[in-house]
């Protein structure tokens, strides 16, 4: 038996969390075209009967250039998944040259792994010329990791090499976590990040990162309706009525959606009712970003 714990490390917007829902094979954590959507380190478990492994993919937030208090916070929280990893996975665009923010990512991985248990994943070929392909396999293949994997997550297309290539680089162990879990997360966190993720697409500009989502209850009732009642918090007043949209139709719209995902991974009804508050510059000051569980 072989398990550990791999991190998944790139910029914003590589594709980080499709990829490792694609490696899972169901959704665990939220997808978006939206830049630093990940907010929180999401483990993606993947059991394998033969030969008998458990890999624990950690989706991290993407590394990039902070300008307020949660930049800082989810830059530290994707280094400090390190330090607790076994191998890494280090994603970089097919569409997009390798820049000082990837150069960066990568001198970190080479002081805290042994460059072979470092695995470069060139992502989102299935959108890229052959020739930017094979030019992104040149860029990082001057760092010397361990492989370099072109894969598409979107299509699943490479996906299976990446695990084949972990196999042997994990630890000789029991499994971590039970066989039939493929993810770790709190059903509040879940349900705070289902809202989240069906309001981000209609959300411009900075406004996306202004956002964020707190649970405030779960009850199921005797009837077996699950009754959820969820808080979204922006930064200005002026920011909420965007937030709701003319006569309430985007809350309402991303609301049905999200209640739509949560009925089908809870196996029950679902009454979500959603409230939108303004937490002043919250992004700014690390007292309120803890208090909104960030």
């Amino acid at each position: 038996m072989r398990s550990g714990f791999v991190a998944v490390m790139g910029r914003p917007n590589v594709g980080k969390s499709t990829l490792i829902n694609g490696l899972v094979g169901e959704k665990v954590t939220i997808t978006s075209g939206r830049p630093q959507t990940t907010r929180s380190n999401v483990r993606g478990i993947l059991s394998i009967n033969e030969p008998p492994a458990q890999i624990v993919f950690v989706d991290t937030p993407g590394l990039h250039r902070p300008r307020t208090a949660l930049g800082e916070h989810l830059n530290s929280l994707a280094y400090r998944t390190l330090a607790d990893s076994d191998a890494a996975l280090f994603i970089v665009e097919a569409t997009a040259r390798v820049g000082p923010g990837d150069r960066r990512l990568a001198e970190h991985l080479l002081e805290s792994f042994d460059p072979e248990q470092v695995l470069v994943v060139v992502n989102k070929v299935d959108i890229a010329r052959k020739s930017r392909v094979a030019e992104r396999l040149g860029e990082t293949a001057l760092w010397s990791f361990g492989t370099y994997i072109p894969v598409s997550a979107l299509t699943g297309d490479g996906l299976d090499r990446i695990v084949n290539e972990l196999l042997p680089r994990l630890p000789k162990g029991p499994a971590l976590y039970p066989p039939d879990m493929v993810g770790d997360q709190p059903e509040e966190v879940l349900v705070a990040e289902t809202v989240r993720e069906k309001l981000l697409p209609g959300l411009k500009e900075e406004l996306p990162h202004s956002v964020a989502v707190k649970t405030e209850a779960i009850e199921i009732g005797a009837d077996g309706l699950a009754r959820i009642e969820v808080v979204i918090y922006v930064e200005r007043e002026s920011q909420k009525g965007i937030v709701v949209g003319a006569g309430g139709t985007r809350l309402r719209e991303a609301g049905t959606r999200a209640r739509q995902d949560l009925e089908k991974r809870f196996g029950r009804k679902v009454f979500l009712g959603l409230r939108v508050k303004v937490e002043k510059d919250w992004q700014r000051y690390p007292d309120r970003i803890e208090r909104l569980g960030l």
